[in-house]
């Protein structure tokens, strides 16, 4: 099977330092040794003319050996951003997210639990296993990059708090604060953000909820201090600055699909085959890079989690 993505389990304390990570990853890509995965965040663009389409059903998709994929710049990484409880601007969210704070805090998981919890950063942190992927991550507008992140499995959370048997979906919401996020005085969108998977995707290994990445914390215009990474999904669905999970028997209602129904769905899985109403989705200029390149069914990571969209008609899912 193609190798998507590198699990190693880390310490908090154990995470290498950014300039240390990076100095490593030149080494070796000098010495000609690839790292095991990688990670694709959508790049934008509105102007590309519309391709022909065709509905592939997930029994044919095939996942791709992405190995070979370089990491994408880490100053374009933390400098490219969209992240609208700051601003619309995706060169600005880092100097207006810069003095944010993200210690203390809190997340609750609530909802249909047995065993709910609020977690505090350091029983995130330190109670479950953290460690590295390195993810394509792409953004419903056509752009993307790779990323490393760290992290620990969205299940093993939800192990822990013990979905009762009428829990279907995850609903998430990020922190609203006024104060520290200007974008959210703007009353045209519907704060807070909110997003939602369904239970059995929230499930499944690849689901990430991302503490860092290039070796370091995640920094505040990334959604620090806990955010939500969902790779074969477009990048709206990965939730920043987590403050509740509520497991819940209705599908929630995202934040974007409350905007513009008719652009972005619940279900937001990565189909190069369906446009969105603006632009083709089929292909994608990774920051870096002059050139486009195709867009992967699932974002690559068919093998892992076509099996979850079975006799479903992927044309009516963005």
């Amino acid at each position: 099977m193609a190798q998507k993505y590198k699990s190693v389990p880390v310490k908090p304390s154990e995470i290498t330092p950014k300039d240390v990570y990076l100095s490593r990853r030149d080494f070796l890509k000098q010495m000609g040794i690839v790292t095991a995965g990688a990670a694709l965040l959508a790049a934008c663009s509105t102007d590309i003319p519309a391709e022909p389409s065709t509905n592939v059903q997930p029994d044919t998709a095939q996942s791709v050996d992405v190995s070979s994929e370089e990491l994408t710049d880490y100053e374009a990484a933390i400098n490219y951003n969209n992240y609208y409880e700051f601003t619309t601007d995706k060169e600005g969210v880092a100097k207006l997210a810069q003095d944010f704070k993200s210690d203390p805090w809190t997340v609750e998981v609530t909802g249909l639990v047995n065993n709910p919890k609020t977690y505090g950063v350091e029983d995130l942190l330190s109670g479950f296993t953290q460690e590295e992927r390195i993810y394509r991550l792409r953004c419903v507008e056509a752009w993307s990059m790779v990323i490393p992140w760290n992290g620990f499995t969205l299940a093993s959370l939800l192990k822990e708090v013990e979905p009762k048997s009428e829990a279907k979906y995850v609903r998430f919401e990020t922190l609203l604060d006024e104060n520290q996020m200007p974008g959210t005085k703007n009353r045209l969108y519907p704060w807070p953000y909110v997003e939602g998977l369904r239970l059995d995707e929230a499930m499944n290994d690849l689901t990430l909820m991302a503490t860092g990445l290039y070796g370091e914390m995640l920094m505040p215009q990334n959604g620090a201090p806990f955010r939500l990474v969902v790779p074969w999904k477009y990048g709206f669905k990965s939730i920043k600055s987590i403050v509740k999970i509520e497991l819940t028997d209705e599908e929630p209602l995202n934040f974007w699909q409350e905007i513009a129904p008719n652009e972005y769905g619940f279900y937001a899985n990565v189909n190069p085959n369906v446009d969105h109403p603006r632009w083709s989705q089929a292909s994608e200029r990774r920051i870096g890079e002059l050139s486009r390149r195709e867009t992967l069914m699932f974002n690559g990571y068919a093998e892992e989690v076509a099996y979850l969209y079975e006799g479903m008609d992927l044309t009516k899912f963005y």
